[in-house]
């Protein structure tokens, strides 16, 4: 039951959580959350100069998302791929895969920001990411899936990530 005093506060938004590992980012996911901030700041703006029309529990979530991604900012970690050599699989670069049945698929070790499966970017701490980090062309490697290990060879890898 809501105390009658409390007409027209916004209820408490819980915050959300920062990552415990280390926030690598690509130049492109870099870019990606800046731009993030950028419009949350204006919507942030637009929210604040509707002053008593604007609506309190959604005032509270833009700036509660704000602060969450100023966090990833304040502690991203940019890691320019295109510097290191594509002798082996390292955050950042995309890596070409066969799998048991043949199947080739690429796959982009990018920051947890920017993961989209769909697209074939995982995160570096991703289960799949783990298995594929540091191997070799030629190297075969075991994703330890929910569904069950697969075994992957990488067949290239190439600097930086996909678009």
């Amino acid at each position: 039951m809501k105390d009658p005093d409390d007409t027209g506060r916004p209820e408490d938004v819980p915050e959300r959580p920062q990552s415990p590992h280390p926030n690598y980012v690509t130049p492109i996911g870099l870019r990606q959350l800046e731009a993030l901030a950028v419009d949350l700041s204006a919507r942030r703006d637009r929210l604040r100069e509707a002053g008593k029309l604007t609506d309190p529990h959604e005032l509270a979530t833009v700036q509660r998302d704000l602060r969450w991604v100023e966090g990833r900012l304040q502690r991203a970690l940019r890691v320019a791929p295109m510097t290191q050599a594509p002798d082996r699989v390292r955050f950042g670069m995309t890596v070409e895969v066969q799998d048991e049945e043949g199947r080739v698929e690429t796959y982009s070790i990018v920051g947890e920001d920017e993961a989209d499966a769909a697209l074939g970017k995982i995160s570096w701490v991703s289960p799949l990411a783990e298995a594929l980090l540091h191997a070799e062309p030629g190297d075969e490697v075991v994703w330890r899936r929910p569904a069950g290990r697969k075994r992957l060879e990488v067949l290239a890898i190439h600097a930086g990530a996909m678009e």
